[in-house]
């Protein structure tokens, strides 16, 4: 564990808000890591020396699998990624275990007395094609949802998951000898979007039945332990 002061393994979602929003001209590292991915080992070691280096920093350490909202929130695919933000602005995402560009980063942001904020905003996720109406993509989000009689949509296919998360649902669903579909969210934007709003839940993966979306990872893995599962998945 470290001691510095400015370097701090991110318990929750409360928490989170609370360091960033404390000081909105500070220029923050967010890094994301999983304990199973090799590169987040020379990562960990980098992320505590900028720490170290510059105590002006202030660097937040989250479990990408732990903390799934964040992680989701900021569209994390891959561990590691770190983060360098400045209030509400994105500076720089850096995905891989790229120590060089990093270090560039922050040097580039803390080496100098500058402090005024730069002027970048976070991208944003592009729009729904013209061509494809809310109606028309409601429909055709419902048609996938209902494509089989167990759905998944995750990130990556089931025998190559682009997350972790992705990867324990499909694990899940396979322990269970449940047949299911997939939907990749990441072969197509609006769809990816659109889900979240459809089904009022923010996180990747979701699980559909019959139709029906019936919850996140976390909630199905609660019905497994509470015994729901097979009531809800083959009733």
């Amino acid at each position: 564990m470290s001691t510095l002061e400015n370097l701090i393994n991110i318990p929750d979602t409360p928490q989170f808000q609370e360091l960033l929003s404390k000081d909105l001209k500070r220029i923050s590292l967010i890094y994301f890591w999983t304990s199973w991915a090799e590169p987040c080992v020379q990562m960990n070691k980098v992320v505590e020396g900028l720490a170290k280096a510059y105590p002006k920093l202030l660097a937040l350490r989250v479990e990408a699998e732990e903390q799934a909202d964040i992680s989701d929130s900021f569209d994390i695919n891959s561990v590691p990624t770190c983060l360098v933000i400045q209030g509400h602005a994105l500076l720089a995402r850096i995905e891989g275990g790229d120590a060089t560009q990093l270090t560039e980063t922050i040097a580039k942001y803390l080496g100098s007395k500058s402090s005024a904020a730069p002027q970048s905003t976070p991208s944003q996720p592009p729009a729904p094609p013209s061509s494809e109406s809310q109606e028309q993509l409601e429909a055709r989000m419902r048609d996938i949802m209902n494509q089989s009689a167990v759905v998944l949509f995750m990130k990556g296919e089931p025998d190559a998951p682009r997350c972790g998360f992705s990867r324990t649902a499909v694990a899940l669903l396979r322990e269970k000898n449940v047949t299911f579909t997939h939907f990749d969210i990441l072969s197509d934007e609006s769809v990816r979007q659109g889900l979240k709003a459809l089904n009022d839940w923010p996180t990747f993966p979701q699980f559909i039945v019959k139709g029906e979306f019936v919850g996140g990872l976390d909630v199905v893995k609660e019905m497994k332990e509470s015994g729901e599962f097979d009531d809800v998945f083959f009733g």
